[in-house]
């Protein structure tokens, strides 16, 4: 019976327990970065599917009302939608052009509008330049923590691998030292090493597959950003540019 038991194969357990210093210092570096990619792939799941959600609920609200501080207060209580945010930014720029005409037209002594203030051209670019910045800061903002993945991917593989080659230079100078080279003897050592490498790829595999998954995602809310970009200066164009006589006008009141 003791023969058998000491004939069984060693379990991955008992090679990591029976590893040395530098080989668990590789695989507790390795387990790190293998959780907190974990923890982001599972952040980065929830945030995304919620401000898809949010995306859908302020569009069909956009699409629907014609008054824009309806618009604006529903906007602001979704917090995970970058399309609301983005929606939030132009709004407050449309807001201080108006104003600015509106002290203009007072400055002239012309009597306010019933119908709301109209803009420039120049007004418009300046709504664009400044929804453009929103969609750079929304992009930045989802792509946050997601540069961990890219250096997960990227370097783990490494790091088992130089667990596995200070393994093998382990196991090699202990047969120096025993003078025997049997596959008895070798094999524990091997496998032990071995296992940093096969560590570095769990951790890296997931990294690298959900880094470019996510990416795709940021490029088609990226797509639905710049879709709702144009959706807004046309909206202002149409309803702020012309006469407000001429055109019928949202209300910023």
């Amino acid at each position: 019976m003791q023969n058998v038991i000491s004939d069984s194969p060693l379990s991955i357990v008992e090679l990591v327990m029976q590893s040395s210093l530098m080989a668990k210092g590789v695989l507790v570096l390795l387990m790190i970065f293998s959780i907190v990619s974990w923890a982001i792939i599972v952040s980065k799941f929830r945030i995304y599917r919620q401000a898809k959600n949010e995306d859908s609920r302020f569009l069909e609200t956009f699409t629907k009302t014609e008054n824009l501080t309806h618009i604006y207060n529903f906007a602001k209580e979704l917090r995970m939608s970058p399309l609301a945010r983005i929606f939030l930014t132009g709004y407050r720029e449309l807001y201080v052009f108006q104003e600015m005409a509106k002290e203009e037209r007072k400055k002239r002594g012309e009597p306010p509008s019933t119908s709301g203030e109209s803009v420039t051209p120049r007004d418009l670019k300046g709504i664009s330049l400044a929804l453009n910045k929103a969609i750079n800061r929304e992009i930045e903002r989802m792509s946050r923590r997601l540069e961990f993945l890219a250096t997960t991917g990227s370097t783990t593989p490494f790091i088992g691998l130089f667990g596995t080659v200070w393994g093998i230079m382990h196991s090699f100078r202990s047969i120096g030292l025993q003078g025997t080279a049997s596959i008895g003897g070798v094999a524990p050592g091997i496998a032990e090493a071995l296992i940093a490498t096969a560590a570095g790829l769990v951790a890296a595999i997931p990294a690298v597959i959900f880094f470019n998954y996510f990416n795709n995602k940021i490029i088609l809310f990226t797509s639905v950003m710049d879709d709702f970009l144009q959706d807004f200066i046309y909206m202002a164009e149409k309803n702020f540019l012309r006469e407000p006589a001429k055109e019928r006008t949202f209300d910023l009141s």
